[in-house]
């Protein structure tokens, strides 16, 4: 176990955020495929922490579903009424050691070690930077250690006041309370902190509520530390904006801009061509090989992953899609679908869950494909919906087919063979066959199973009937120009 992995991690989740105006709890407002908490459970994770505890309260039934779904280790500590954030960590700490409210039958633990606060709507702190506080908390023996930033303009925020000769902290003075000399210092308080726990749950006991608000204020910890004797410390965050919070709608759209270029910025990096990067959005959970190329005006979303010399976009949205090595997918939309290696999809194609295009395969323009497994080499060009479907290799599906899979109560299946050629406007009404090297005619309504090599034609026999728009239809433009053509065609015999 490494030496510098904390015993836990409390993250306070417990707030309503009224400024979002929102029937969703702030904390699971969502930018870059996570919510803003699950950015923050995520880089908390990569410290390898002992313990993962969550400290909810607003809409904490929903809170605490959504941390179930993402991730099953993490336990929740209940802070019924928000009195201040070192009562919030207190109960996270409650939690842990007696076995809280939060998880019933939960165990105690004894905490021995770093605890590591951090804040659930800072969507935009690393794990990097976690590992960081954590190494310098530990190689400076510190009782206390503050995440501070040094930022452009530190107005509102409280200001790091260091002891010029040690560079410990000496206090965190807030803006309102701050004298014009400390007014100038630009390196602030994050309100994350790593603590010796023993320390830590000692000093919780002694803070007072006896100020304005009436509430534990977590920062009492560190004079409270400091008074016995202790020292307390700072690491600064390589980038101030790290760790910004979110309080309204326009700071998360603020944070989802810095975090999409980010993860682009990374990807351009490992060697993905990215045309256009202000107008390409990407999830977190995406991945990439060194070659792809991403068109401007493309959205990657969840579990999407795009392999070496593929092509996607332009305007293109894919999520939790697979897309092949030398694949080209350009003004689709595909949800929960495969994309073999040098196949075509688009443009403005329509990819549903379950559909596997094999590799060469071609999804063209206007074709709308949903659980639907097609082989290799295989085309479906044009105008086409292939539903509930296997489709073999290197076959040929006719302009404007249908695949008629839903009989008003029940899914159907159809497949057909490999190195078939289905005529054009046909329907293929399931539960159907066609064989191996069979041929359908065009205008074909297929009920029935078409043997290997045959040939259905399943349609009227056409019938002309002379006459009839100048009997039903007397004067019409189309009466007229029928009568020009017959009068011509007269002439030139």
């Amino acid at each position: 176990m490494s030496a510098n992995r904390p015993a836990a991690v409390v993250v306070l989740a417990a707030g309503e955020g009224t400024r979002m105006k929102s029937a969703t709890p702030k904390v699971l407002h969502a930018i870059c495929g996570r919510s803003l908490v699950g950015h923050v459970v995520a880089a908390s994770r990569e410290l390898d922490p002992e313990h993962l505890v969550v400290v909810v309260g607003h809409a904490r039934e929903q809170v605490t579903a959504h941390l179930g779904e993402i991730d099953a280790g993490v336990r929740t500590a209940v802070q019924h009424e928000q009195n201040g954030t070192g009562h919030a960590v207190r109960m996270g700490l409650e939690e842990l050691t007696s076995g809280g409210s939060g998880e019933a039958g939960a165990p105690g633990v004894e905490l021995d070690g770093t605890v590591v606060v951090v804040c659930g709507d800072t969507p935009l702190l690393t794990g990097e930077t976690l590992k960081k506080l954590s190494e310098t908390h530990a190689a400076d023996g510190n009782a206390v250690t503050v995440l501070s930033a040094e930022v452009p303009d530190a107005t509102g925020y409280g200001r790091i006041v260091r002891d010029e000769a040690t560079g410990a902290v000496t206090a965190i003075v807030e803006h309102k309370d701050a004298s014009d000399a400390q007014r100038a210092i630009r390196e602030i308080n994050s309100g994350v902190f790593a603590f010796d726990a023993r320390l830590l749950i000692e000093a919780l006991g002694k803070v007072r509520t006896d100020n304005s608000q009436g509430e534990e204020y977590l920062t009492d910890v560190l004079g409270i530390v400091r008074e016995a004797g202790h020292r307390v410390g700072a690491a600064v965050a390589a980038d101030h904006r790290e760790i910004l919070g979110i309080n309204n709608r326009v700071q998360l759209a603020e944070a989802r801009r810095l975090l999409n270029d980010r993860l682009l910025e990374a990807a351009m990096l490992s060697g993905v061509t990215v045309v256009d990067p202000a107008t390409t959005w990407v999830d977190a959970t995406v991945t990439f090989e060194p070659d792809a190329v991403v068109h401007p005006g493309t959205q990657l979303l969840g579990d999407t992953h795009v392999a070496s010399f593929a092509e996607v976009g332009p305007q293109s949205r894919l999520a939790d899609t697979v897309v092949g090595e030398g694949a080209v997918v350009s003004f689709t939309v595909a949800d929960g679908a495969k994309v073999g290696p040098g196949a075509s999809v688009g443009p403005y194609a329509y990819l549903r869950p379950g559909t596997e295009l094999g590799p060469k395969a071609k999804a063209g323009t206007y074709v709308e494909m949903k659980n639907a497994s097609i082989g290799e080499g295989t085309k479906v060009p044009h105008l086409s919906y292939v539903g509930d479907a296997t489709i073999g290799e290197y076959t040929n599906i006719g302009a404007a087919s249908v695949f008629v899979n839903y009989d008003g109560e029940a899914k159907h299946h159809t497949t057909v063979g490999s190195h078939c050629k289905t005529g054009s406007d046909n329907m293929f009404v399931a539960p159907v066959t066609v064989g191996d090297g069979a041929y359908t005619a065009a205008g074909s309504v297929i009920t029935k199973d078409v043997p290997p090599g045959s040939l259905a034609v399943a349609r009227g026999q056409q019938r002309n009937i002379e006459g009839w728009v100048a009997r039903k239809r007397p004067g019409s433009a189309a009466a007229q120009a029928a009568s020009a053509a017959r009068q011509k065609s007269e002439g030139e015999q």
